[in-house]
């Protein structure tokens, strides 16, 4: 066998071909048309909005060699975008046609009853059980990121139908998870991001005779209807903050109300209330995240809390971290800190877009931005405010970090992380955030009865006020773009109390894309509370798992005892 690899230039392939590597295979990279011709398997991963895949394969004179290397019968492995560019069109990008292979649109997902983009775990549906092939598993769970999809609707697309090998429910909407006919298979969601699930199918196809791949039946049309939910997991992200020690060293670190530092005791013996001690040391990033991998997180976020040196592209500490966590975690992966415009001592201007493409290249799924999205939702309100327009009608300019990053590379792969913190009024304010306030509940904390707050944004990880409410904020960045947001509560950092359910509550019922509720759990109840109150995709955690007071599969297991989804 000599297996290809085509990379169109988007999105963080590095991952597929750390599987390829881990289930020992070679593989060569398609670096021009001639080596179509060379290959006898071929397998297209990508990410990304389908008309930047469309122009690049043009630019590269990729995609008509790909048209004519499927036709010719050789065996063919499309990954999400690889997947849906053998569709007619995508309504993200209309004026762009794909290689018409499967004669019917990649459409959007509707909002109506749910969050997008579909961004987490879901369960898989095959058509056919006489031929499961490629190691599709009905017991398994699948990493899906995608806010465009193939309907699944033998009704008024039955050609494209018989391609379809697998359906999956998101809301209402069921849709092609994978299809399979001929020389070719492709599925939505991410196998190289499906932990060993995932490795499973790609091993299953791979290690199957070329002349069997060539000359897969296609499916019978059956008819779907929805269930009554669909098979979409709560996903338990586990989040390493990562900075330098005092001897330059990347460490693990959790902060109390995001202070990092050991207490420093005194001469006598005595603690002081100032922090001056050491960096707090809880492991290594990469090993940690091989432990959380291995123990069963959904996904893992390493958040660079650490300063550059230098300069973001050449001397930027966490690029290695990132490349040697990816070798070894097959679930998706999010990285933070540091994604913004910036410019480097001689004065080269770095763009926040170059700086994302470096961690994705890397091995990053997502990455998440926290100050530069506040600056520029400030922004455009201001704008829309000179201009007399209202906050509704207020558009971005397109140069932000959101904008570039997701118009390049999906908005899936854009998460905004957000650093709020209460501000008390009276009962009776009249202000400009009224129609946002929460009140204390007679049964809440007793410290909160009879009060009312909004919650404020900040900037420079909680150290800095500005006047914008989290409402607004999240209002904004899923404007500009992002696809998810990881909702933090500066108030109860580090204790142990539980998420602020009120706080996920107002951001739930501003925005629809999906939500990271993050901040405060203490126990694996906590979980299950903030899933039940609020509905949530994500629940984030560090703290306890660094500690060992919480395991992830003890969180796993209350979420199924309480009737919740949970991949095992």
């Amino acid at each position: 066998m000599c297996l290809y690899f085509l990379d169109y230039g988007a999105g963080n392939v590095q991952s597929l071909a750390n599987s390829l590597k881990k289930l020992g295979y070679d593989f060569q990279w398609v670096t021009c048309p001639d080596d179509f011709h060379k290959a006898t398997s071929l397998i297209f991963p990508g990410v990304g909005a389908f008309g930047s895949a469309v122009d690049a394969l043009v630019a590269k004179g990729l995609l008509e060699p790909l048209r004519e290397y499927i036709a010719s019968g050789k065996p063919y492995f499309g990954i999400c975008i690889g997947m849906q560019v053998l569709f007619q069109s995508s309504t993200e990008n209309p004026e762009k046609k794909g290689l018409g292979l499967i004669p019917s649109p990649i459409e959007e997902f509707s909002n109506v009853d749910k969050s997008v983009p579909h961004m987490g775990w879901n369960a898989c549906d095959l058509l056919d059980s006489d031929k499961p092939a490629e190691g599709t598993d009905r017991s398994s769970h699948y990493y899906f990121v995608h806010s465009y999809r193939a309907a699944y609707d033998p009704s008024n697309y039955p050609e494209a139908a018989e391609w379809a090998h697998a359906v999956t429910q998101y809301g209402q909407e069921i849709f092609m998870a994978s299809v399979r006919k001929a020389n070719v298979f492709g599925t939505q969601f991410h196998p190289e991001k499906s932990g060993d699930a995932g490795l499973k199918i790609i091993s299953a196809w791979l290690s199957e005779p070329e002349l069997q791949r060539s000359g897969a039946p296609s499916t019978p049309r059956v008819l779907r209807t929805p269930r009554p939910r669909d098979g979409l997991t709560k996903r338990i992200v586990a989040c390493m903050d990562v900075r330098s020690n005092d001897e330059g060293d990347l460490v693990v670190t959790k902060g109390d109300q995001y202070d990092v530092r050991e207490k420093a005791p005194s001469a006598a013996g005595a603690v002081q209330t100032s922090s001056s001690g050491a960096v707090r040391n809880l492991g290594k990033p990469v090993a940690l995240a091989a432990k959380y991998y291995q123990a069963g997180a959904d996904e893992l976020c390493l958040m660079n809390i650490t300063s550059f040196r230098h300069s973001p592209l050449r001397d930027q500490p966490m690029v290695a971290v990132v490349r040697a966590a990816a070798e070894e975690v097959f679930v998706p992966l999010t990285i933070g800190g540091g994604i913004k415009d910036t410019v480097e001592p001689d004065g080269t201007r770095r763009s926040a877009l170059e700086v994302a493409g470096l961690y994705f290249r890397a091995g990053a799924d997502k990455v998440s931005i926290a100050s530069e999205a506040v600056y520029a939702v400030e922004q455009m309100r201001r704008k829309a405010k000179e201009q007399g327009l209202n906050e509704e009608l207020a558009l971005g300019d397109g140069t932000s970090a959101i904008e570039t990053i997701a118009r390049a590379y999906g908005r899936q792969a854009v998460v905004v992380s957000i650093d709020p913190r209460r501000v008390y009024v009276d009962l009776d304010y009249e202000g400009p955030y009224k129609e946002e306030l929460v009140f204390g509940r007679e049964d809440g904390e007793e410290k909160e009865r009879g009060k009312a707050w909004w919650y404020q944004c900040t900037v420079r990880g909680g150290r800095e006020d500005r006047p914008l409410s989290v409402s607004q904020l999240a209002r904004g960045v899923e404007k500009l773009g992002a696809g998810e947001i990881v909702l933090n509560s500066i108030d109860r950092d580090g204790t142990g109390k539980g998420f602020d359910a009120d706080l996920v509550q107002l951001v739930r019922k501003n925005v629809r894309i999906p939500i990271v509720a993050s901040s405060g759990a203490g126990s694996a109840a906590h979980f299950v509370d903030i899933f039940q109150k609020t509905g949530v995709e994500a629940a984030l955690a560090a703290g306890i798992f660094h500690r060992g007071e919480v395991d992830i599969q003890e969180v796993k297991q209350a979420l199924s005892n309480a009737d919740l989804n949970a991949r095992s």
